[in-house]
């Protein structure tokens, strides 16, 4: 895929959609880096359902602290992986208190030597919560990227180093939201909406739906 094929979709996908957000819902760094590391294998409505009951209760380290493994056990529940992931949730507030004063850190070096956080969900927090010009590939971004010809790699961090290159400047910023919405509701993975996407024409997948 050229250059300008490339300009054209993401200037698309802006026009169509010029604010992006993510879907999960937070009203702080902190509160973003525990719902990232909530969703993963689950969904943001999951995700969404139990932090709207969680948060009001505990939305600081210290509080989550206080709450304890079993604690936040209780509110997520209902999310997959509950377990270690109230685990790591208790590990990395512990961790956030002694070497970071609190704060979500801002490198991701730093990010992903807390418990339970990967590349993938420090690149959203630093995208999400600190404007970093970064790309968190999960599953939707991966196909997309594949199946269109946008930044084609066998690999998760072949298709990230490949988008943080090939994505124009100006776009990088809003691309990982662009591309995960796309995935999540137009190029789906068993059957692509063709027939109702704004970049069908540009895109190079062979095997175009109706």
């Amino acid at each position: 895929m050229n250059a300008e094929k490339r300009y054209q979709i993401f200037s698309r996908l802006r026009e169509q959609n010029p604010e992006p957000r993510t879907e999960l819902e937070y009203q702080s760094p902190f509160e973003l880096l525990i719902a990232v590391m909530l969703s993963a294998q689950a969904t943001d409505v999951s995700v969404n359902k139990a932090t709207r009951k969680l948060f009001p209760v505990a939305n600081t380290p210290e509080k989550l602290l206080q709450l304890g493994v079993e604690g936040v056990k209780v509110y997520i529940r209902t999310i997959g992986l509950f377990n270690t992931k109230a685990e790591n949730v208790i590990k990395t507030c512990a961790l956030l208190l002694s070497e970071h004063q609190g704060e979500v850190p801002q490198t991701r070096e730093a990010l992903e030597k807390l418990p339970g956080v990967g590349r993938k969900t420090a690149n959203v927090v630093l995208n999400t919560a600190f404007g970093q010009p970064v790309m968190a590939v999960d599953t939707h971004i991966f196909r997309v990227s594949n199946r269109t010809g946008i930044a084609k790699g066998k690999n998760v961090l072949e298709v990230e180093k490949r988008l943080t290159h090939f994505v124009p400047a100006e776009f990088l910023l809003d691309a990982h939201h662009w591309l995960i919405l796309h995935g999540r509701y137009i190029c789906t993975a068993r059957k692509p909406r063709c027939g109702a996407c704004v970049i069908e024409d540009l895109c190079e997948f062979k095997d175009k739906t109706e």
